[in-house]
């Protein structure tokens, strides 16, 4: 895809001499929402890490930006690749604390999170499993990044703020930012995502828009039986 903000060809990576990604082909636009399907360890994770720099690959090419010069994952963030881990924060600092690191503006976080607002004060490992969520999305999006590569956004949490952090994305995306989303919750994901790809076994084993996994989610269902 021409205007893609990030795509990769033909990609092979891992860990060391341990190979993980077998050929994968992967593009974000801006503006869109897109989901990374399947099992556990079909290479989700690795695929984001790789994306972000912080894996190397062992052929294919990674073009962020227009760009396929190698680019270190700490110039990519400040270029406006943000990876998005599970819950990260720093449980001993106050959620303040936590919002003022980087180059992020706590007040732009309170936007996106109002919820975030009145805890400000209290130190992140007393939140909730979704209020260290909603810290941690907030704090990406409050550094106005043209790419967030989030990891398991909704593992463990109640429906209810799923759903919150799914509405903060796709808001996200709608003003221009493009999102790659690791999500187990299939059909959570599937209504707010633009495309999606399905991965088994390091390769990507479907990819379409909304409308085509929607077709073919039988498909996409028993691959996290593969």
């Amino acid at each position: 895809m021409t205007n893609s903000l990030l795509s990769a060809e033909k990609v092979h990576g891992g860990y060391g001499r341990i190979g993980v990604l077998r050929g994968v082909d992967i593009a974000v636009n801006p503006g869109e929402v897109v989901a990374l399907f399947g099992p556990n360890g079909a290479g989700k994770t690795t695929t984001l890490l790789t994306l972000a720099g912080l894996l190397p690959t062992t052929s294919g090419s990674i073009a962020w930006k227009g760009s396929t010069k190698s680019t270190a994952a700490h110039k990519r963030a400040r270029q406006g690749l943000m990876l998005v881990p599970e819950r990260s924060v720093f449980r001993q600092m106050t959620v303040e604390s936590n919002l003022r690191l980087g180059k992020g503006d706590p007040e732009a976080a309170v936007e996106h999170f109002p919820e975030l607002k009145p805890l400000m004060r209290r130190r992140a490992g007393l939140l909730s499993g979704g209020e260290q969520q909603m810290l941690t999305v907030g704090r990406a999006l409050s550094t106005q990044p043209s790419l967030l590569l989030i990891d398991e956004l909704s593992l463990g949490l109640a429906p209810v703020i799923v759903n919150r952090l799914l509405e903060a994305v796709r808001a996200a995306a709608d003003s221009g930012v493009g999102v790659l989303l690791v999500e187990q919750q299939v059909e959570r994901a599937m209504t707010i995502i633009d495309r999606g790809y399905v991965m088994v076994r390091g390769e990507v084993a479907l990819e379409g828009t909304r409308e085509v996994l929607h077709q073919n989610r039988h498909l996409v269902q028993s691959s996290y039986l593969a």
